[in-house]
């Protein structure tokens, strides 16, 4: 039974994303606008001086003894995946219709 339910629903995935159009539902403009807003500042010129702030930080308190190279490590990782979310996604998305 629970086999099926797999089965089952992953036909309606794969049925359901080869028919995905990009169109937004009627009235989410507003919604829209603002995430679409909300992603340029977060991953604009506000986003970019906080990164370089936290490295600059991170690394120079790991330097110094101050902070576990693992916190900093995470906060690196974090920089990379803040920025490079638009490409893990797009990788993703490629893997997933070519398989």
């Amino acid at each position: 039974m629970f086999l099926r339910l797999i089965l089952l629903g992953g036909a309606v995935l794969s049925a359901g994303s080869a028919h995905a159009t990009t169109v937004d539902p009627d009235g989410s403009g507003a919604i829209v606008n603002a995430a679409r807003w909300l992603q340029g500042t977060l991953l604009g010129t506000v986003a970019t001086i906080a990164a370089v702030v936290a490295v600059a930080a991170v690394g120079f308190m790991m330097l110094t003894g101050r902070m576990n190279w693992r916190y900093g490590a995470v906060v690196i990782l974090g920089c990379f995946i803040l920025f490079g979310a638009a490409s893990i996604v797009a990788g993703i998305q490629s893997a997933a219709t070519a398989g």
